[in-house]
């Protein structure tokens, strides 16, 4: 069956997996970067999780429990080598990229997360503008199940509900 698409070969697979992996700001979720690669038609699930293992086991791409992220060696060769993808591929990922750059970086200027000890359960929030915190709130629970509401909430938006608190303290 012929394939459609302009990216056929192994190292073309790699070399699109580095190129995404380069532009995100942290670590990505493996159906997010199996999304993400899947910009051009010609790629098969099963050529692009070789290649994936493949640049893990060679060091250019570090897994842990929350997905994946390029590593120093992975940045050194996408740089020499990313120009040689198509630039139709390149200019579909950039756009495929960007929502998702956007997501993470939000997520990671956003603190949420509680604790319980002895003195009860206590919920952290904190929100960042990058460079340095704008708000931090520690607050008493009735229990697990409310923090884990006000972390939930807090996430979904955290501008928001800094504006409130301002205006709040503000009157």
């Amino acid at each position: 069956m012929d394939q459609f698409g302009f990216i056929h070969e192994k190292l073309d697979i790699k070399i699109l997996i580095l190129f995404i992996l380069r532009r995100l700001p942290g670590t990505v979720d493996p159906e997010t970067l199996l999304e993400l690669c899947q910009v051009d038609s010609g790629i098969g699930y099963f050529d692009y999780s070789d290649c994936l293992s493949e640049l893990t086991e060679t060091g250019h791409v570090e897994q842990n429990d929350e997905g994946y992220t390029i590593t120093e060696k992975g940045k050194r060769n996408a740089d020499a080598v990313e120009s040689s993808l198509p630039y139709s591929v390149r200019v579909k990922a950039l756009k495929l990229i960007a929502p998702v750059e956007e997501r993470m970086r939000r997520a990671a200027m956003i603190t949420a997360r509680h604790e319980t000890g002895r003195d009860g359960c206590f919920v952290e929030l904190a929100m960042s503008d990058g460079k340095g915190e704008i708000i931090h709130l520690k607050l008493l629970c009735s229990g697990e199940e409310q923090a884990q509401q006000i972390e939930k909430h807090f996430r979904k938006d955290a501008e928001s509900y800094y504006q409130k608190i301002a205006a709040l303290l503000s009157e």
